[in-house]
């Protein structure tokens, strides 16, 4: 089990450029399945209304995330040729967002400390 205190989250939400939500959508696909061997992702996927398109995501511990942010990179930057980023937030334990504030910089994040929750 891992204690939710050790979980990071990053939700992403990007705006796809007019005329680039079919590529967009099939550079999701490929996110997807290279995120699909990460062993420190918990959960991953997107959705979508109308033209924005939202990531839940989730990784044990800063370095899940950051690992996962090298993993994607590429594809990653295919698709940020077609989508403007709207907000990102990140969700976890003050240490693990500290290792994250350099890293995610550029990103501009807002940045939530986890107080408290349950696990299962």
């Amino acid at each position: 089990m891992i204690e939710p205190e050790q979980v990071v989250s990053i939700h992403p939400y990007f705006r796809v450029r007019p005329g680039n939500l079919a590529q967009a959508k099939k550079l999701l696909r490929q996110m997807v399945a290279q995120t699909s061997s990460e062993t420190a992702n918990l959960y991953y996927g997107f959705t979508i209304k109308e033209d924005v398109v939202f990531c839940r995501e989730a990784y044990v511990g800063a370095e899940g995330l950051l690992k996962h942010i090298e993993n994607v990179r590429a594809i990653l930057g295919e698709f940020l040729k077609l989508a403007d980023v709207l907000r990102v937030e990140v969700h976890g334990a003050r240490a693990h967002l500290d290792k994250l504030t350099g890293p995610l910089a550029d990103l501009k994040p807002e940045w939530y400390v986890f107080d408290c929750g349950v696990s299962r």
